[in-house]
């Protein structure tokens, strides 16, 4: 079972997100919280708003925003 922000965001994602699970390389614990890390922050602000001031994450990050960059 994959839990958003613990693991892999799609493809269509943008390129200047991240998150702790892309650093964590082992497998998620059954046995843990399954309550997800929805901490996001963007690569060229380094904090949880993007250039646009808005804030980031893996459903508001996408085409529409004007400082989306395509993966």
């Amino acid at each position: 079972m994959e839990y958003s922000g613990l693991t892999r965001i799609g493809t269509d994602r943008c390129g200047d997100l991240r998150w702790k699970g892309m650093y964590i390389t082992a497998e998620a614990d059954p046995t843990q919280s399954k309550s997800g890390d929805r901490l996001f922050w963007c690569h060229r602000t380094h904090n949880c708003l993007g250039p646009d001031g808005k804030l980031v994450d893996d459903y508001e990050c996408n085409e529409t925003r004007q400082c989306y960059a395509e993966l």
